[in-house]
């Protein structure tokens, strides 16, 4: 009788790994377990499960380093830090310590950009994304709208090392990655620009996120706005006029309460047409406005 053990099977590893990541809390356990397996296997998901369905074995090492990743994600490292990268859109972006991590939220906010720059009756319209990160929303826009010239600045040089990664790795040659302040961004562009899109800091100082994947890996810098939230939204409302052309389009995420306060505070900075915009699941996520 030999006394060497039954070689793994991808079955009874992601079911070991789902079983781990659940008792640690990680929402959706079985997505990410999928996601985890086909990370070290160089597979999708529809390949994890085919392999699931087949009874397939696993080489020892494939299931030893699964599980090594298992341990970090339990501790609720941001799966996207564990694989380096994170999907957004048709792109697929690289991420990490440094940089937030980019959600599928704001792929539904940046369409109100890339049609309002569709609808430029111009040969090169002009977009500006505004704390730009990991580049996801300049690059949608770019990628997207190939004829427009973008221009994605962030202020953070942690963060800007991912931006100037990202645009080098999809080569979208009508983007220009600028590192610098909000405040004073592209002087140059003043009342050319024809839609600024912003993703800002607007969690309040006090509202601390409930889930340890953004409360202690997303860079603060990207979460907090203030007392209310807002601060970083009253630059950039300032910023966006000075850039943006008469009648040009201003985008801004935000979270699900503020929608009145910001349709506001754009109204009183002399915005026309202020009107807040709710995602899939019926949440306040975006107000756009016209200058």
């Amino acid at each position: 009788m030999s006394d060497t053990a039954a070689p793994a099977t991808v079955r009874s590893v992601r079911e070991e790994t789902v079983a781990a990541l659940a008792q640690a809390g990680v929402p959706d356990p079985e997505v990410d377990a999928d996601l985890l397996v086909g990370f070290v296997l160089g597979v999708g998901r529809g390949r994890v499960q085919a392999l699931v369905v087949m009874d397939s074995t696993i080489d020892g090492e494939d299931a030893e380093r699964v599980r090594e990743l298992t341990a970090r994600r339990a501790t609720r490292e941001p799966l996207q830090h564990i694989t380096g990268t994170a999907p957004f859109r048709a792109l697929e972006l690289a991420v990490g310590p440094g940089v937030f991590v980019p959600r599928p939220e704001t792929e539904q906010v940046v369409q109100f950009a890339i049609d309002a720059l569709r609808a430029v009756p111009s040969a090169e319209p002009v977009g500006v994304d505004l704390g730009t990160g990991s580049g996801a929303i300049a690059l949608a826009m770019a990628t997207e709208v190939p004829h427009a010239r973008v221009y994605a600045v962030e202020k953070s040089p942690e963060a800007f090392a991912w931006t100037r990664r990202n645009v080098e790795a999809v080569g979208a040659a009508n983007l220009q990655a600028v590192l610098g302040d909000l405040a004073d961004a592209l002087p140059e562009l003043d009342g050319t620009v024809d839609v600024v899109i912003s993703n800002p800091p607007y969690v309040p100082d006090d509202a601390i996120p409930r889930d340890p994947e953004v409360r202690l890996f997303d860079p603060a810098a990207a979460l907090y706005g203030g007392a209310d939230g807002l601060d970083v939204v009253r630059v950039i409302s300032g910023v966006a006029r000075r850039l943006l052309r008469p009648g040009g389009t201003l985008v801004l995420e935000h979270g699900e309460l503020q929608g009145a306060q910001i349709r506001d505070l754009l109204t009183a900075d002399g915005w026309r047409a202020a009107a807040t915009h709710r995602d899939l699941t019926t949440r306040d996520r975006a107000t756009t406005a016209l200058k």
